[in-house]
Order: structure tokens, then sequence, then C-alpha cells
């Protein structure tokens, strides 16, 4: 079927004259791997497994965003949303899709493939550049986006909240009846926050659903290439 580079003194400054707590641990990427995936989708599992074990290397943030319109072929995906569907559409122009498929693997909104081959998503990760754009730092109750030169303004800023590790789940009808489906890294909310014109910006965001973490990509406008990207 068809980065977190250390903060400017002043922003740190501004940062904790708000209030805000930064997390240590929050984490640079050099790559953001999505998955538009189906619960309905026969061809889907193996791009599946495929981000699960991809999911395992730290400094690539892996994304599994279920869409909705396979859910007519007998099984409603239990974590599909409109707006995950309306993120893959946006992307395909600029890929030189015709239109949205499943599996399909974006990565760092530059490349398109079907990622169902392993050896084929390493090779194209690897050929990607790090991604450069501005520091993000995620705290508490905010994010903080520095000032950044060479990127083509404005962009847009996108919180994500996903599940940090892996669910199983079982498809009792369609294309998957009887099988049980491993899914890495689920997204349950896609926000976008605001824009961003080049100059540091720091924005409220709210904490995390319960056992959830959450994930600020910088992108350029109408699904174009992720600039920056970073986890808590």
């Amino acid at each position: 079927m068809r980065y977190l580079s250390g903060l400017r003194p002043a922003v740190a400054a501004l940062v904790l004259s708000c209030g805000f707590i930064a997390h240590a641990d929050a984490g640079q990427s050099t790559a953001i791997v999505e998955l538009f995936t189906s619960q309905g989708c026969s061809s889907c599992p193996p791009a599946n497994a495929n981000l699960v074990r991809l999911s395992k290397e730290p400094d690539i943030l892996t994304l599994s965003f279920s869409v909705t319109y396979w859910d007519y072929l007998g099984w409603k995906d239990s974590f599909g949303k409109k707006e995950f569907t309306d993120r893959q559409t946006a992307y395909e122009p600029a890929l030189g899709q015709s239109g949205a498929f499943t599996p399909q693997m974006v990565i760092n909104g530059r490349e398109s493939i079907v990622g169902q081959d392993f050896n084929e998503i390493r090779r194209v990760i690897d050929s990607e550049p790090p991604l450069s754009g501005p520091p993000i730092s995620l705290s508490t109750h905010g994010v903080v986006v520095g000032a950044g030169k060479g990127i083509p303004a404005p962009v847009d800023i996108w919180l994500v909240q996903y599940g940090p590790g892996i669910v199983q789940v079982p498809v009792a009808r369609g294309e998957n009846a009887g099988e049980t489906l491993p899914h890495a890294h689920v997204v349950h909310e896609l926000q976008r926050l605001a824009t961003w014109q080049g100059e540091t910006v720091m924005l409220p965001i709210p904490s995390a659903h319960r056992g959830l973490k959450r994930a600020v990509i910088v992108q350029e406008q109408n699904g174009g290439r992720i600039v920056a990207g970073a986890t808590d």
C-alpha cells in the first residue's frame, strides 16, 4: 500500500526567570524518521518492525503516525487521527509523490522511502547531513528555540507527544486480522506551536500527558525539510 546545543547565558537567564526547569536529559536528534502506517495495511508490519529496531538508536528520533484512510477496510486504527493523515498529505508534493500511501518513511522531511528494507533505511539516514538548525531547549513548562542563521524563515515549530516504548496491538479484523503488531514511539498528539522567524523565541507548552514524551520539531512550512529537533 500504496539539535540541543547550549543556550546563550541571556536565554538561560530568561528561562530561569520564567520559572522553567530545564531538562538535563533533553536530547538532540541528528535525524528524524517518521513512519506513516496503519493497522489495517497488510504491507505495514515490516516497516513497523524496522521502526522498532531504529527506535533503539538514541540520536535518531523515530515517530509512528497512524493514518486514517485505510479504516474502511474493516479495522479502524486505534491510534489514527486526521491530523496525522494531513501531515503525510502535506509532504507528498515536495517529495514528488502523487498521493499518500502506507507504509511510508519520511527522513528529515527530505527523503521518502517505503521502509521495508532496513539496509535502505540506514543508507538514506547515513547520507543525510546532520540537523543543524537552531538550538532547542525543552523545559517542564516551555521550550526555547534559539536564534539561527542560514535557514529560510519563517518555519514552523511543532510539538509532538508520543509513547516512548513499544506497544503490541492485536488486530481483530481487516487485512491484518489475527496478527499482533508492534508499534514504536506512537504519536498521540501533534500541535503547531508557532512560526519561527530566526530570532530566539520562548513558548509555553503543556507537560507531557501521563506516560508520554514530548518532542519539538522545527520545520520548513508546507511539509518542508526538518531543520532541528529535540526530545525530553
